[in-house]
């Protein structure tokens, strides 16, 4: 049986500062990933959202599911400040996890400083052009 190509989900097993951003993706831990990343105690992962206005709690499943291990979620939406869903800013408070949107920009540079800090923090970064 021949053996194709296979596809596996993005994802790197560990913390790591975002190094640069830009160009439709990112850079960490000497390595590129093109499109969105969603950054959790467990380690990075590609992830699939691209419009801030139109997130959900299921976007959010793998945070979620380390929600005792993370405390503040920057959300980076794009460009621009976007405010997040009310449901899902209630299902991240349920979950006790304070959401703070901002432009992708400046929730790269919180993360690096808050990662620094050895602070129980997550990203969602929408990769911008």
């Amino acid at each position: 049986m021949a053996k194709g190509i296979i596809i596996r989900e993005a994802h790197f097993p560990g913390r790591a500062p975002i190094e640069a951003y830009g160009n439709g993706g990112f850079r960490f831990a000497d390595m590129s990933h093109r499109g969105s990343l969603l950054c959790l105690p467990s380690g990075i992962h590609g992830w699939e959202p691209a419009d801030a206005t139109a997130m959900t709690a299921a976007d959010f499943e793998k945070l979620l599911g380390e929600s005792d291990k993370v405390e503040i979620l920057l959300v980076g939406t794009g460009k621009d400040l976007r405010p997040l869903p009310a449901a899902l800013r209630a299902a991240l408070k349920a979950a006790g996890i304070s959401s703070d949107p901002m432009s992708t920009g400046a929730a790269v540079r919180t993360y690096n400083v808050l990662l620094a800090e050895n602070r129980a923090v997550a990203a969602a970064l929408i990769a911008v052009d």
